[in-house]
């Protein structure tokens, strides 16, 4: 074999792949041969949550607070942590905004047991299971989480398949405050950024978009000259599917479908799911960080895809 075939066939096996290296309290994710994100579960946080995360060449999309301290950067919200899956009223228990030192009642999520990390040449899988605590100590909720990393050379994918259990009775209560969410960058946010939320039927901004139903809602903007964006799908066998969203324009977008009085503003809606001991609710989504802005992403394309491979 001549030197320069032999080379691109050494090099062909990195070109796509998922690497995982794991630490006590964390999992750094590696697509390709280039830092991708960490998964904190574990550690002192009281919830687990992914940050940073990074487009397919590199640019860290999401912010750096409270996990860390940059210049210039807002500091508002320290609940926000990367890219995270909380709930703001689980029977009268705050775990959205459960920082330490937070006022009222508010739980943690416990990490039970890493249960599995395989990395792989298309994609990677990390599987994990917790405890959702009341503030008295009482389990509330066991989660069962499965999160794939897909290789893909432009794209960075990550799929969210999320089962909880009821361990005594649960609900999940009415509230804007939740529930799978991404904080971004200042630079991609609307108000302080060049960001624009777009939801898939095209409406834009957040007036058109917080409190409404879509499939799926994308949030682009540019970033050190370049043009990204991330995008949220929601699966179709997810309650109440198309999710509402709790979409700000600060850099926060959450798939929410319990806010129901919150988003209509009616105090006779009732968003609310009750879970009996021993029920299950499942949810499942799909985060896409792309190039470009929305059009370019063709999102209607990858969202199409995605349900179907979901049907299988």
């Amino acid at each position: 074999m001549k030197p320069h075939i032999l080379l691109l066939a050494l090099a062909l096996p990195l070109c796509a792949q998922v690497k995982f290296s794991q630490t006590p309290g964390k999992i750094d994710v590696e697509i390709n041969g280039k830092p991708f994100t960490t998964f904190f579960a574990g550690g002192d946080a009281p919830k687990p949550y992914l940050a940073p995360l990074r487009s397919g060449d590199g640019l860290v999309i999401t912010r750096r607070y409270p996990m860390e301290s940059v210049a210039g950067e807002t500091k508002d919200h320290p609940h926000h942590r990367g890219l995270w899956f909380t709930h703001g009223d689980i029977n009268g228990i705050d775990f959205w905004m459960n920082e330490p030192g937070a006022k009222g009642r508010h739980g943690t999520i416990k990490l039970d047991k890493i249960e599995s990390v395989k990395g792989g040449k298309k994609q990677g899988t990390v599987r994990a299971t917790f405890t959702w605590i009341g503030d008295t100590g009482t389990p509330l909720l066991r989660e069962d989480r499965t999160m794939t990393f897909v290789a893909d050379p432009v794209l960075r994918i990550i799929d969210f398949d999320v089962n909880f259990t009821a361990l005594d009775k649960a609900t999940f209560g009415d509230t804007k405050e939740g529930f799978f969410a991404i904080r971004l960058r200042d630079e991609l946010s609307e108000t302080r950024g060049t960001g624009k939320l777009v939801s898939s039927d095209g409406k834009t901004g957040m007036k058109q978009i917080w409190g409404k139903q879509f499939p799926w809602v994308d949030y682009s903007g540019t970033l050190e000259g370049k043009k990204v964006g991330v995008a949220i799908f929601d699966a179709p066998s997810n309650i109440r599917h198309p999710t509402y969203w709790h979409a700000r324009d600060y850099g926060l977008f959450a798939a929410n479908p319990f806010g129901l009085h919150d988003f209509y503003n009616d105090k006779t809606k009732n968003g609310s799911h009750t879970l009996e001991k021993g029920q299950s609710l499942r949810f499942r989504y799909r985060v896409v960080i792309h190039p470009g802005d929305t059009a370019d992403a063709k999102l209607d394309g990858l969202f199409a895809a995605w349900t179907k491979s979901l049907a299988k």
